[in-house]
């Protein structure tokens, strides 16, 4: 397939899947959500339509690709496969992968996540049905062979094993990272409410989620915690509770202090990757000494959120935690670019 077609034939998957009109993709995510207390109906609608608009829009993937021009090269490149180990943190979070391995005019061989195996096989049978050109490039399997590159996503301990057997090849590994977010006190409610979208969407467990709050010395949480009681309806979902509850009594019994609203709970802590239901944070002295640990840390964070010009590197304003875009590489690693100088 020519660059464009393969633009179109994504394109075209983009126009197929919305669940208000496809009944089979509503069954499957009922069902996924029932395999997956983490994935809710909302959680997955939410992914599903940022998968949508963001990376399977025709316009948008023309002008992604026309930043690497050897994807248009008339003289034929001979396709390699890429092994793509898949997490399942939030709902097709391997999507931008398989776009990018399609992209380039590779193949996917993919081993998908025990957490979320039945919506992603169905967007590919789809992709088929519409485009029947674009079935040798995906295949989903148990096991990875006779692959020339991989893109393997993890935990810190799963990437060591990553490492060790797939170290050899051509390979992008991904570890555990967090978002942080950085406050100044200045924060109006509007701004508040948007930071809580990047801390509660998909129940926190993304790695563009904000786990971690750098505060001023003195910082008064009510405003925060005011706004934050919005999300309150978390305690209906029973995992969510769960945790919760057992945070909050392990805390008490302990003596720790901490604050919360029935909706989360807040402590100070170093670690960037907080339990689930809890957020962390830590106090600065000045704005300057809070860049120079967060650039100390930056291996462990995949973005920071604060109010533009804040901060004297690239952030991501409240609220757009969690709406990535094409060029939005994981790690901050350019795939595309990787897979389009495979030797």
């Amino acid at each position: 397939m020519t660059l464009p077609e393969r633009i179109a034939a994504l394109h075209r998957l983009g126009q197929e899947i919305r669940p208000d009109t496809n009944e089979f993709l509503a069954a499957l995510m009922k069902r996924t959500a029932f395999h997956n207390g983490w994935f809710t109906p909302e959680a997955q609608r939410r992914s599903l339509d940022a998968v949508i608009t963001e990376f399977l829009d025709g316009d948008k993937l023309r002008d992604w690709a026309a930043g690497y021009p050897e994807l248009a090269a008339p003289a034929p490149r001979r396709p390699k496969t890429v092994g793509l180990v898949l997490a399942g943190n939030i709902p097709l979070v391997g999507m931008h992968d398989l776009v990018t391995v399609f992209l380039s005019g590779h193949r996917a061989q993919i081993k998908l996540s025990s957490k979320d195996p039945y919506v992603l096989p169905y967007l590919l049978r789809l992709l088929g049905e519409v485009a029947p050109a674009t079935l040798p490039y995906f295949e989903i399997v148990d096991k990875l062979t006779a692959f020339d590159a991989i893109i393997a996503t993890g935990s810190n301990n799963s990437s060591r094993y990553f490492e060790a057997y797939f170290g050899k090849y051509p390979h992008i590994i991904r570890r555990n990272r967090n978002a942080v977010a950085v406050l100044t006190g200045e924060e109006d409610r509007d701004a508040l409410r948007r930071l809580g979208d990047d801390v509660f969407s998909y129940f926190g467990l993304g790695c563009r989620n904000v786990s971690k709050l750098y505060v001023p010395e003195g910082y008064d949480f009510e405003p925060l915690l005011e706004v934050f009681h919005e999300w309150k309806v978390l305690q209906n979902h029973t995992k969510w509770k769960n945790n919760f509850d057992y945070n909050f009594a392990l805390l008490t019994l302990n003596k720790e202090a901490f604050h919360h609203n029935g909706a989360i709970i807040l402590r100070r802590d170093e670690a960037l990757a907080s339990h689930i239901a809890g957020l962390y944070y830590t106090t600065y002295t000045d704005l300057g000494a809070a860049a120079q640990e967060i650039n100390e840390r930056s291996g462990e964070i995949q973005l920071v959120v604060t109010r533009p010009g804040t901060l004297p590197f690239p952030t991501v304003d409240f609220g757009h935690a969690q709406q990535p875009g094409l060029t939005d590489y994981a790690d901050g690693v350019d795939t595309l670019a990787f897979l389009t100088t495979l030797p």
